[in-house]
């Protein structure tokens, strides 16, 4: 892509590399053989230190929602800066009032009865939060997640996720378990939807019969799973899941980190797909645009589990993340940017499915929206995972100006999650690109 002047910052990529080596965790990572230093970002593109242009199909990791440096939004935030970063919750502000007003109002359409929210920075905070209040309010403390799921880097939010790589840090929480995703293309059962007759969904029922005490506190899974390789379940998955969990107590807790804020087309949260009604959303990265921000909202009867006992968060709340956040609620509306989610995400999944048709590296295409992937393979038949080829793709990619994201146990799994601003003619870019850089894997793999 075209390059833009972009003032070079005062460290080069080796410096920085240096000292990240020298001054960061070994476990902070990165992404490609030759790390790009983003500078600047402009709606859907980012531009490096040398003033390279790339499209940002993975949306710094599904966290820019409306676009890098909105211009709806910057101005709000600057002006909120200038006038009052912090005084915490303890202190009233208009922002996070008018804030946890316009988010119920948003949640309406996933179920009426979610009034209440508090605020985070982050993802894993905001399922903590949920964790902590579906054992008040049920008075139990065991929980059903997912295989393939991801819920954060805390050590609750590490019980729950169901995927080893992401697991580290014995003892985890006890008292978690984890049920079969509707993952088609690997069915645990090896079966074949819909004469499966969706036995992984029933599954759950088992696992709270045979692992658990048989009452459970709650049962959480992102409609769409992320970091797992964009599981889209099939239209049946969750009203299964949501009536077993209800038949043993539980709290269904919908984790809309990613899918939320019309990321999947059309509706504000994900699970509006599968219609069920979440007792609990929670939310993070597309809900600030870049702004450390999460949350959750729950209904005003398991909010009212928390009435008497204490639960403070020293940033949740701030003033400049509530204007952020409520800067992004207004884009969305005003832009409609969901319903482009829907037209240009399938615009997107036609092209990946032409691709498909073509590579045959390629083994599965799925997602909604612009939550879309595809999934790589050395062979169709057994399905062997092609990770290598995956990093290499990635890597093809971003020297051509796409920066996509990978996912799945095995990391074979190409992530596109664009910013929802993005056009068609960025989707042609998208997939012209793809091509290319897949006719070259194939080749040298050959």
């Amino acid at each position: 892509m075209a390059k833009s002047t972009v003032s070079k910052m005062s460290l080069s990529t080796k410096e920085i590399a240096e000292l990240r080596a020298k001054h960061l965790l070994p476990s902070t990572m990165t992404y490609f053989t030759d790390p790009v230093n983003i500078v600047k970002g402009e709606m859907q593109y980012v531009y490096d230190d040398a003033g390279k242009k790339y499209l940002d199909g993975f949306s710094a990791v599904v966290t820019i929602s409306v676009g890098h440096c909105h211009p709806d939004i910057v101005p709000k935030i600057q002006a909120q800066v200038a006038t009052l970063q912090h005084m915490t919750t303890l202190y009233f502000h208009p922002n996070i009032a008018l804030y946890a007003k316009k988010m119920a109002e948003a949640a309406k359409n996933a179920n009426p009865a979610l009034h209440v929210s508090f605020f985070t920075n982050a993802g894993c905070e905001a399922n903590e939060l949920a964790a902590i209040l579906a054992k008040n309010y049920t008075k139990q403390m065991e929980f059903v997640a997912l295989r393939h799921s991801f819920h954060g880097r805390t050590l609750m939010a590490m019980s729950l996720t169901g995927q080893s790589v992401w697991r580290h840090s014995l003892p985890y929480v006890f008292g978690v378990y984890h049920a079969p995703a509707g993952y088609c293309y690997r069915c645990p059962f090896a079966m074949t939807y819909p004469s499966c007759d969706m036995a992984c969904a029933k599954e759950i029922e088992g696992v709270i019969k045979y692992s658990s005490s048989g009452k459970i506190a709650g049962f959480i899974a992102e409609p769409i799973q992320g970091f797992g390789g964009v599981v889209d379940p099939p239209k049946e998955y969750f009203k299964i899941a949501y009536d077993i969990v209800k038949k043993y107590g539980g709290v269904f807790i919908a984790d809309e980190v990613q899918t939320g804020f019309g990321r999947t087309g059309d509706k504000f949260f994900g699970i509006e797909h599968w219609g069920v009604k979440p007792d609990i959303i929670t939310m993070a990265k597309g809900i600030g645009n870049g702004a450390p921000l999460g949350g959750i909202i729950a209904t005003t009867d398991i909010a009212e589990s928390m009435r008497g006992k204490v639960h403070f968060n020293t940033y949740g709340g701030n003033p400049v993340s509530m204007a952020a956040g409520l800067g992004v609620l207004e884009v969305l509306e005003k832009y409609n940017y969901a319903h482009n989610a829907t037209v240009v995400g399938k615009y997107i999944k036609d092209k990946l499915m032409e691709l498909m048709g073509r590579h045959k590296i390629i083994g599965d295409v799925r997602g909604k929206g612009l939550m879309l992937g595809f999934e790589l393979v050395k062979d169709r038949k057994t399905k062997e995972p092609a990770a290598k080829e995956t990093l290499r793709i990635m890597d093809l990619a971003k020297d051509r100006g796409l920066l996509v994201g990978k996912g799945a146990m095995a990391g074979n799994v190409i992530r596109i999650k664009p910013p929802l601003c993005i056009t068609k003619d960025d989707a042609d870019f998208i997939y012209k690109t793809l091509d290319e850089c897949l006719s070259i894997v194939e080749k040298e793999t050959k």
